[in-house]
């Protein structure tokens, strides 16, 4: 295991002494050899790492999990039984491979294959996995794979609250004791007798313009009562697309997406509930609920006597839990979550970009674990679920619960993760702990020093424990929950390779925000061939979305290409980001632009104050999707600092972006705040030097955003570049963007005039 600890500036030197590139990035040109580099040492450095594991996941068995391997750029599925210790590989990948391959007409690599992740079959038989857009199955015995292709995965997808107007007999919902179909025809619903004798209708007056929702009916558990929504459908907004260079045809395409913006006429649903016993509708009162954004489906207590749903009002200012009584429709609030900026409905999950609503209910509602930020820190909470009054707060303090990995309500214990309890780490770190329903009893359960992900086994029996630092690889290890006992140390990334072929990690670093109190956490991407007796230019690279906090904390063989070319580049996380207090994060809300920018040129000072070679004279920035939001701002409304910026597929005005991330962090109804965040409106102020790219078929940030920024600045007679990537999705095509955005930096910051491309050829690429 490789400790880094500090990271030494005499360390960094030795280090640099190994690797090849411009020693002085102010007066050597630069050349081809150094761009390729830039352009081929993130695979480079891939192949130097021996041992480095994936994030796991557990089977459906509860006793084995799996992790994907790779050594020298080689990956293979390796299948872990955690009662036994044993290791081995998950399948045959050179027989999957090749099933694969005669399916596909593809030439896949068996220690390639082009997953990160799939699940198997209780019988160990049968895998299923994604591959771009098409879902493929393949029996393992057989070695037969068959595919079906999804529909193109995109941020509408998940958040169109209007479903399609259900029209279709043949579709039915099975009441659990088998005895009624349920079904909708003309926009109705009707029960059709187990033998298709009896047909009964339930409602006479659903259109098409206020339908019964087949597809939200859940039957009580006694199958006594069924509940759904009916809908009234909102505007359905497109985007409309033009694909100008499709690979099988010469004539280009044209297609649409529902895609609902900031402020669009959304789907109204309400709940509806039937006494399958007498054939009756039972009214239930929509005052609790009024105006939603939208309403969870509908969850049953397991003795039947109502259902509950979440209701978050549009604006997300109120996130409620609401219960309805099955006999009588009467509608109670449980749990009432109220902000004056915004509630973060997205679910607390293990994942890098997680929200923070959480609810568990214990012993069928009897009592409701609830995460809230109700006193200015992501904690959990003990609420009375018959009578939603608050019990107890199980966790409090200046940190956050950053998520729940299982719960066990007969110990009525919960493990979770945190960060920030530990006040001499940095304070993203996450790491486990367990605590007890009444709020004592909290317990460490990850000592190092570093960064945890955190996988429990379905029956809790049993954790795995991923932890590194940006400075020290990956450890795999697998406890015991009971006893938090080790059982195994499944991996150990080995990366002398890696060290020796001159790969350094980056600095970590932090200075004081606005307020003159908060800490905020950065690093440092040094250059390659690191002097400090020189002068280095710096360049950010941003991503302050509301979402998540985006500084890398675990450990990776990424490089940042211009590092290569002899600038510093950093990653900052400013006020408006997620993953700290309450306080923190809203300073995102109705203030986009904001983008944590007076935060990080605070840290920007500080660093060039502290280290002689951190030269901030001519300052780059870039970034893509929200990213390429924040850097436009950077460019607008920080003329006097930030200098030269490469924007990507950047929402540059909320009134264009999809609806729940605009109306989350910019609130509801669409006011002025809009315009004042919007680059658009704001296209006036540039000053600086400003390449522009956008994808052509970008189905995550509609491209008329860039494009009406450009039209934008052309009337205000701005001078700019931009880049019109055909056929490209959010993420641009990675060699030619990056191409671009290495010259740009080249060019505006350095002063030198990158390569003839045209002249050199498609050498550029190798």
């Amino acid at each position: 295991m490789y400790k880094f600890g500090v990271l030494t500036l005499v360390l960094l030197v030795q280090q640099a002494s190994a690797a090849a590139g411009p020693t002085d990035s102010t007066a050597n040109q630069l050349q081809l050899s150094d761009y390729k580099r830039a352009m081929t040492i993130g695979d480079q450095y891939a192949k130097l790492t021996t041992n480095v594991s994936d994030v796991p996941f557990w089977l459906a068995d509860g006793e084995s999990f799996v992790y994907r391997q790779t050594t020298k750029g080689k990956h293979q599925f390796i299948l872990v039984n955690a009662a036994t210790g044993t290791k081995q590989p998950a399948f045959d990948h050179t027989r999957l491979a090749a099933a694969l391959n005669r399916a596909s007409h593809k030439d896949y690599k068996a220690d390639n294959l082009p997953f990160a992740g799939f699940k198997m079959a209780k019988d160990a038989g049968r895998i299923t996995f994604n591959i771009e857009n098409t879902r493929w199955s393949c029996d393992l015995v057989s070695d037969a794979c068959t595919s079906n292709t999804m529909p193109p995965q995109a941020y509408q997808y998940r958040y169109d609250r209007t479903p399609p107007a259900e029209n279709n007999r043949e579709k039915t919902s099975v009441s659990p004791d088998g005895k009624w179909l349920a079904y909708s025809k003309n926009y109705n619903l009707f029960l059709r007798s187990k033998d298709g004798s009896r047909n009964i209708p339930l409602t006479w007056d659903g259109s098409e313009s206020n339908y019964y929702a087949l597809s939200t009916l859940k039957w009580s558990p006694d199958s006594r009562h069924l509940a759904g929504y009916r809908i009234r459908p909102g505007h359905k907004r497109q985007v409309h697309y033009l694909e100008s260079s499709p690979r099988d045809q010469l004539q280009p395409k044209h297609w649409t997406m529902t895609y609902p913006k900031a402020g669009d006429t959304l789907a109204l649903h309400q709940p509806v509930l039937f006494d399958i016993v007498s054939r009756r509708q039972i009214a239930v009162d929509n005052a609790s609920f009024p105006n939603p954004y939208s309403l969870s489906p509908i969850l049953w207590w397991k003795d039947g006597r109502g259902f509950t749903f979440e209701f978050n009002q549009r604006g997300h200012q109120l996130y409620r839990v609401v219960e309805v009584d099955a006999s009588t429709g009467q509608v109670r609030s449980l749990i009432d979550e109220v902000s004056h900026t915004f509630v973060d409905y997205q679910p607390l999950v293990n994942q890098p970009r997680t929200g923070k609503t959480f609810r568990y209910d214990v012993d069928d509602g009897k009592e409701i674990i609830w995460a809230s930020e109700r006193d200015g820190y992501e904690h959990l909470y003990l609420f009375n679920g018959r009578t939603g009054e608050l019990k107890n707060q199980i966790t409090r303090g200046d940190w956050v619960v950053r998520t729940v990995y299982y719960v066990d309500p007969v110990k009525r214990q919960i493990w979770f993760g945190a960060s920030g309890m530990n006040p001499a780490e940095d304070p993203y770190f996450v790491h486990a702990y367990r605590i007890d329903f009444d709020g004592k009893g909290l317990t460490a359960l990850t000592p190092e020093l570093a960064n945890h992900h955190i996988e429990f086994s379905p029956d809790g029996r049993y954790y795995v424990d991923l932890w590194s630092r940006i400075d020290a690889p990956p450890r795999l290890m697998l406890y015991r929950a009971s006893d938090n006992a080790e059982l195994m140390q499944v991996e150990s990334a080995e990366i002398s390779e890696l060290v020796a072929a001159g790969w350094q990690p980056p600095l970590s670093f932090h200075a004081k925000g606005r307020d003159g109190e908060t800490d905020i956490w950065g690093i440092i991407h040094l250059p390659v061939n690191f002097d400090p007796n020189k002068r280095y230019p710096v360049v950010e690279h941003i991503y302050a979305g509301p979402t998540r906090s985006s500084v890398p904390k675990s450990f990776s063989a990424f490089v940042e290409p211009l590092t290569q070319l002899g600038f510093i580049v950093v990653q900052i996380d400013g006020m408006g980001t997620n993953n700290r207090s309450r306080a923190f994060h809203d300073v995102a809300w109705k203030n986009l632009k904001d983008g944590g920018l007076p935060d990080r040129i605070l840290w920007h000072k500080a660093a060039s104050a502290k280290y002689p070679w951190y030269d901030i004279s001519n300052l780059g920035i870039f970034g893509g999707s929200a990213g390429g939001q924040n850097a436009m701002s950077a460019l607008l409304f920080h003329p006097d600092f930030y200098k030269v910026a490469v924007a990507s597929n950047g929402s540059y005005d909320n009134r264009m972006d999809q609806i729940w991330w605009s109306e989350q962090w910019m609130g509801w109804p669409v006011g002025i705040e809009y315009s004042q965040s919007s680059a658009v409106d704001n296209a006036f102020r540039l000053q600086g030097k400003l390449l522009l790219i956008v994808s052509e078929t970008d189905r995550i940030v509609d491209p008329s955003s860039t494009l009406q920024l450009a039209d934008r600045l052309i009337r205000a007679g701005k001078y700019f570049d931009w880049l019109v990537v055909p056929g490209a999705d959010h993420v641009a095509p990675s060699s030619y963007s990056k191409l671009k955005l290495l010259d740009f930096f080249v060019r505006n910051i350095l002063g030198q005039e990158p390569p003839n491309w045209n002249a050199i050829g498609s050498n550029w690429r190798e």
